[in-house]
């Protein structure tokens, strides 16, 4: 039986750590709960299940609808679309899924941007940030990330075919900056172009944005972004040399296209 002296927020909270694997004893250490209400609450899944989350995951509604914080969302799709994935969490019989996103060390601001991000669409659960080889993975583990990101499949995203539900499009065209500020903070950098003069006497630099990704299906999402914004961009293949995949690359060089995009990007750091 729930206790009514914990709030919502709480439960839910509770519940999400215990499924993330955490035992009751560190459960109950860190959220001052005693033992046995927190096994009250897994005992009976049924209640906590739709208590917890098909009131909560919008796409679970018995009218579908897009995250409330939609400008996050469109954010997160992008950085999940770059270096993103879902993997089971725990115990596969939960159905508990982890979105992971792997943020470079290199930008201190990414994680947290991410971080917040996540924590945005899902502010009743723990974000965590685990350590990795020259990245930090941001997590956050929940049943229905599936329903928010139905991309979701077997394999590398390069080798399935990726496009956009209808309601993730409306998103999207909403909140065109956001997405491909989150494609071009997962794969995208900007740059300052060397070029020498054409009397060879020094050179002259210029800033421009890459985005690199194997996907020709998210480097369409990414163009026909840019196309929305008009922001003019150039396309090249990067070919690859064995061990990795043929990439496209795609630029913007453009003086104004490059301080439209300074606006809304903003740095990694």
């Amino acid at each position: 039986m729930l206790d009514s002296m914990y709030s919502p927020q709480v439960r839910r909270q509770a519940v999400s750590l215990l499924d993330s694997g955490i035992s009751y004893i560190e459960v109950s250490r860190r959220m001052g709960i005693n033992r046995s209400t927190l096994r009250d609450w897994t005992r009976d899944r049924s209640l906590i299940d739709k208590y917890l989350d098909t009131d909560l995951c919008p796409r679970c509604k018995p009218v579908p609808q897009p995250p409330t914080k939609a400008y996050a969302y469109s954010y997160l799709l992008g950085l999940y679309l770059g270096d993103g994935c879902l993997t089971p969490a725990g115990d596969p019989a939960k159905g508990v899924w982890r979105l992971r996103i792997a943020c470079s060390n290199t930008w201190p601001g990414l994680i947290d941007a991410c971080m917040e991000a996540m924590a945005a669409i899902r502010p009743d659960h723990v974000v965590s940030r685990v350590p990795s080889t020259g990245c930090k993975d941001v997590h956050s583990n929940w049943k229905h990330w599936p329903c928010l990101f139905p991309q979701h499949g077997p394999g590398k995203k390069h080798d399935r075919l990726i496009v956009l539900e209808p309601w993730q499009q409306a998103v999207v065209e909403k909140h065109t900056e956001e997405f491909v500020r989150g494609l071009v903070h997962s794969d995208g950098c900007r740059t300052n172009n060397r070029i020498r003069k054409r009397n060879g006497q020094g050179h002259y630099e210029y800033p421009r944005y890459h985005f690199t990704n194997v996907s020709t299906d998210i480097i369409g999402l990414f163009t026909k972004a840019l196309d929305r914004l008009e922001i003019s961009w150039k396309a090249h293949v990067r070919k690859g040399n064995g061990k990795q995949s043929a990439a496209h690359v795609v630029s913007v060089s453009q003086r104004k296209d490059v301080a439209l995009m300074d606006s809304f990007i903003g740095p990694k750091y």
